[in-house]
């Protein structure tokens, strides 16, 4: 065992002060699915609803040991990572500053607020987050705190370890497999780390979003490199650029492990798993088993350990998720109409619906032309194969039309 490794386990112990290990399930729905033996290790269950108090916790308490006085801590969060501040801010009796983006959603901040009580202040500060970052870096020198990031420190790292220390301890062996999620790498780098420390590491399948894949970017580079975050939806691992500490740890990783979770696939995973199982995770949280249909044939037979990383869902989502979940599925298209202005154009349109085809949305747009006016219209129905027919019975009416569901542009200013 290395120093890491006892480091951690010494970390794991100092937490169930905190709170217990969160539990590793045996999930039957998911093992009957894939012919394996999975089991999800329930970050989702943390008293913060997220693996995210772990390095928080860790970190600050190195601090106190290192430097008794120190009682001023400050972070830059909007998610998972401020209310892990919070809570432990108030474990310790310490004052923490959590500065937020002004666009950070009022959720998000009452229960920052709730978990840090007379122990936080929040700061919102900037549209965006690096706005929010560089004045909670300026104030934290102004004020001589001590700045906790969210993943690219030393600590921070060795306190997501203990998700590793868990596993471990609850299964009484290395799984076949581990899949978790990676963003900026704090969770990755840390379980990887101990796992080699203590001479145990399985395979492992790491899971990032299509809108910042952040590691995939590093490994081709050969280092850390920003990347554009083309979609936020997976707002806690859409990373723009991996952690130098963390790559650290993880740069002898093979691409061909690191996966891309497209973001209306999670949706269906969110989905499946809170209609089926009464599993609520956050997009970030479902990382780790939205991959699974496309492993099936190299799980089969296997034990699987997936961290399912946080569940703090907004549950204002529900619609968003629902949506992007039916278009990818392809239950539900969006097109725009050109409509013949003349009596009964209308119901001829309608007349080529079927019993299971229901109109979701109607608006008619604008005249295009003198005879012609432009509707659009969002169709929903129970096979994604009904589509191919409705569309060639509206060519074959002569109805000209548009599928616009995949166009990013049109959609953004549309629907």
């Amino acid at each position: 065992m290395d120093d890491f490794a006892k480091a951690a386990r010494a970390a794991t112990a100092e937490m169930r002060a905190l709170f217990p290990p969160t539990p590793l399930q045996r999930n039957v729905y998911l093992s009957e699915r894939y012919g394996a033996d999975i089991w999800l290790k329930r970050e989702d269950l943390s008293p913060v609803r997220s693996y995210k108090i772990r390095g928080a916790f860790n970190a600050m308490r190195k601090v106190r040991m290192a430097r008794p006085a120190q009682r001023q801590f400050v972070c830059a969060s909007a998610g998972n990572h401020a209310q892990g501040v919070a809570f432990v801010c108030q474990h310790f009796g310490v004052q923490g500053t959590i500065f937020m983006p002004v666009t950070t959603p009022k959720q998000k901040i009452d229960k920052t607020k709730a978990f840090g009580g007379d122990h936080v202040r929040i700061k919102l500060v900037g549209d965006f987050f690096d706005d929010t970052l560089t004045a909670a870096q300026a104030f934290c020198a102004a004020q001589g705190a001590h700045f906790l990031a969210p993943f690219n420190d030393p600590d921070v790292i060795e306190g997501q370890a203990s998700v590793a220390v868990e596993m471990l301890e609850e299964l009484g062996r290395s799984p076949d497999r581990l899949i978790l999620p990676v963003g900026g790498g704090g969770l990755s780098a840390g379980m990887s780390r101990y796992l080699r420390g203590v001479g145990a590491m399985p395979p492992m399948t790491l899971v990032e979003p299509v809108g910042g894949p952040s590691l995939t970017a590093a490994l081709a580079n050969g280092g850390p490199i920003a990347v554009p975050i083309t979609d936020s939806f997976v707002d806690g691992a859409a990373v723009a650029r991996i952690g130098d500490l963390t790559f650290d740890a993880l740069r002898g990783v093979d691409p061909a492990d690191v996966l891309l979770a497209p973001e209306n696939r999670i949706c269906v995973t969110i989905q499946q798993m809170l209609n089926v199982e009464g599993i609520v995770l956050e997009p970030a949280g479902a990382l780790s088993l939205d991959v699974l249909p496309e492993m099936a044939d190299r799980i089969a037979g296997q034990t699987v350990v997936c961290v399912t990383s946080g569940g703090n869902f907004d549950f204002e989502r529900l619609p968003e998720v629902k949506e992007r979940a039916m278009r990818y599925l392809g239950v539900k298209k969006y097109f725009i109409l050109r409509l013949p202005q003349r009596p009964g154009a209308l119901k001829d349109f309608l007349a080529l619906l079927g019993p299971d085809d229901d109109i979701a949305r109607f608006e008619y747009l604008k005249k295009s032309a003198r005879n012609f006016g432009s509707v659009l219209i969002g169709i929903e129905t129970s096979e994604a194969e009904r589509f191919a027919e409705l569309f060639a019975s509206m060519t074959a009416s002569g109805f000209a039309f548009r599928d616009i569901t995949n166009d990013d542009v049109l959609a953004e200013f549309l629907i």
